[in-house]
């Protein structure tokens, strides 16, 4: 890796990770679409609009992973065939409720940051800075979006942690 300085042999490790990020991604947001698409109920508004606003970032995503695996100086999957083999992220029914699609949407989130850590783990060891900096940010967006979901799924008389509370 000349321009980038970096260990061919340890960045291998990297695009692999990377290329199970891009898949479960695809998935993610052709899920995200068949629930925006799907949702009936009280709820379809609100849920109506996340679904478009999540599928509309992980679109962006999409393309960036692509990106650092082409600017690592190597090809990203890009067979939708591939994209259902490789993911970890499993396809959904649209004929789901509204929490049912909203807890599968957690769960994947759960999917996609232990991919981001193992990838974090594997740039660590390669000193790929440009892909830390890159899945730090999806991390720290993920983590908030998945607070946001389990907000909206909880009953208004839940509480949070209070240990801290006086």
């Amino acid at each position: 890796m000349d321009y980038l300085n970096l260990d061919n042999h340890k960045v291998l490790p990297v695009v692999t990770e990377l290329n199970v990020l891009l898949a479960d991604y695809h998935v993610y947001y052709q899920k995200l679409r068949n629930f925006h698409w799907n949702i009936l109920g009280k709820n379809f508004f609100d849920l109506h609009n996340k679904f478009e606003e999540m599928y509309n970032v992980t679109r962006v995503k999409i393309d960036e992973i692509a990106e650092r695996i082409i600017t690592l100086r190597y090809h990203p999957i890009s067979k939708l065939s591939d994209y259902i083999e490789v993911s970890k992220i499993k396809e959904s029914s649209p004929l789901l409720s509204d929490e049912e699609m909203v807890k599968d949407i957690i769960n994947d989130h759960s999917i996609l940051l232990e991919q981001l850590a193992k990838i974090i783990d594997r740039a660590n060891k390669a000193n790929d800075e440009g892909t830390i900096d890159l899945i730090g940010a999806y991390i720290r967006e993920l983590e908030k979006s998945t607070w946001m979901l389990n907000a909206w799924s909880k009953d208004t008389k839940d509480e949070l942690n209070t240990s801290f509370v006086k």
